[in-house]
């Protein structure tokens, strides 16, 4: 079996620097073709003789050398941080999130910032003005969104854990589109201090690798209540490791509601065969229902925009922005002419098309037709899984309706693109842990994600079930 890192430096078969360099070696190779990232961090202390000393002293730290890409709506003191968009391409971060804080903290290197959908709107990383990001699976397809660049980077064997954040399945679907883990926390338990805010009610920072125990160890130290952010809370704990036996003991709810007419025949197929070997190790099947799943897209496209709206409002490209040199460039001639150019020059389409949409449903006589009845219909979506979890103990379902598409094959259809999401959207209105575990491929080698969810706070809990899972895919 080969040896990890741990045990080449550990046996002085390897310096830790040179490990490195091969790292950032390798992502510039990788990186031409899949476009996974935008800046490499140029300040990585070329003397890393810590980490090396931790190993061999067999002290290391919780993720002592693992190497890490950051989402680039996610704030790293002295690099770049554009969230994807022209408005920000020259934004240098003036301090560390929270997150970044607790993994330098723990031993993590950050290798770069990663390719994104425009402030994280998109599910297919297209809509990025550093240009997509291309599926390492097949480059022909795209990688989902909106964290594709961090997925494609873990996918890619580029790094070994990646940071992103999910407002609506931005972790989870592009985790199930490039066959790695990606892990979407309970609303809070991950501080959002020094992420980019698309919408604050909804956004989770979280981690995407290649396996399940890596997901708990980087959750473990990132999560927790954090000073600088108000909504942050602390899950509960979870010592004991699962096994297969303790499963038996539960009962897996699967809503009829997410094997509709639309889903892929082939990811039908395989969520449905997995279940029947579910059920023939001994492990308790129930359907459920999830009556209101069918409002969810259109209820987080109220809320989401209307949040989009107040959160980039601050965003005018004159306080900062694409420092344009003169405004004789843009034609401008009176005040209307500088609000109007100045803020359309920064944004891309998709960004646009949701400011409008938000600030249409958050104006007088809209207000209470469309934003308040969406928090409503979100509270109804809430109920639904409070009841659903006093039947059954875990939910499962695909993450995804469809595996990975073409590039184009939806960018002229935003309906078509938004319901890439609607089987990862509900946890997040509803504001619950849900993960994303490579289940397998197709026929034309493309994968397929279980997605599994359980009551808000047990995060620890559904990650150490979630190992257990991960071996039942995994046996052969």
């Amino acid at each position: 079996m080969e040896k990890n890192i741990y045990e080449k430096i550990k046996n002085s078969e390897l310096k830790y620097n040179d490990y490195i360099v091969d790292v950032l070696n390798n992502i510039e190779i990788k990186n031409k073709e899949i476009n996974a990232f935008i800046s490499i961090n140029k300040n990585i202390p070329k003397d890393i003789n810590d980490i090396e000393t931790n190993i061999q002293n067999s002290k290391p730290r919780q993720l002592e050398g693992m190497t890490f890409a950051i989402k680039d709506n996610i704030l790293v003191d002295g690099l770049l941080s554009t969230a994807g968009s022209k408005m920000l391409k020259d934004y240098v971060a003036v301090y560390d999130a929270t997150v970044i804080k607790k993994i330098k903290k723990a031993g993590g290197i950050i290798v770069g910032k990663t390719n994104m959908d425009e402030f994280a709107m998109g599910s297919s990383n297209e809509t990025s003005f550093f240009g997509v990001v291309k599926n390492p699976n097949d480059i022909s397809k795209v990688p989902g969104g909106s964290s594709g660049g961090s997925v494609a980077s873990v996918s890619a064997n580029m790094v070994d854990v990646a940071l992103g954040s999910d407002t609506a399945g931005s972790i989870r679907q592009p985790a199930s589109f490039c066959g790695v883990v990606g892990f979407k926390p309970t609303y809070g338990a991950v501080s959002r201090f020094g992420l980019i805010s698309m919408s604050s009610s909804l956004d989770v920072i979280g981690p995407i690798t290649k396996n399940v125990s890596d997901c708990e160890r980087v959750f473990n130290v990132i999560s927790g209540k954090d000073d600088y952010d108000a909504t942050s809370i602390d899950v509960l704990e979870e010592d004991k490791e699962w096994n297969i036996d303790d499963l038996k003991k539960l009962k897996i709810g699967v809503p009829k509601e997410y094997f509709t007419s639309g889903i892929n025949n082939e990811v039908k197929l395989s969520i449905d065969n997995f279940i029947i070997k579910l059920k023939q190790i001994g492990i308790q099947i129930k359907e459920i229902s999830l009556p209101h799943t069918e409002y969810a897209i259109a209820c987080y496209y109220i809320i989401m925009p209307a949040e989009v709206s107040s959160n980039l409002a601050r965003y005018d490209n004159i306080r900062y922005g694409t420092k344009i040199d003169t405004l004789k460039e843009l034609n401008i001639n009176n005040l209307k002419d500088l609000y109007f150019k100045t803020r359309g020059e920064g944004f891309g389409i998709e960004v646009k098309r949701r400011i409008l949409l938000g600030t249409y449903v958050l104006s007088k006589g809209f207000y209470d037709q469309y934003y308040t009845k969406a928090q409503k219909v979100r509270k109804l979506i809430k109920e639904d899984f409070d009841k659903a979890f006093n039947e059954v103990d875990l939910i499962l379902t695909p993450t995804c309706p469809d595996v990975a598409f073409n590039f184009g094959e939806k960018n002229q259809d935003p309906i078509s693109m938004y319901l890439s999401d609607i089987f990862t959207v509900p946890m997040n209105l509803a504001g619950i842990p849900a993960i994303s575990l490579p289940l397998n491929k197709n026929k034309d080698n493309l994968p397929i994600g279980l997605q599994l969810t359980m009551q808000e706070k047990l995060d620890k809990k559904l990650l150490k079930i979630s190992k257990v899972i991960e071996s039942i895919i995994n046996y052969n």
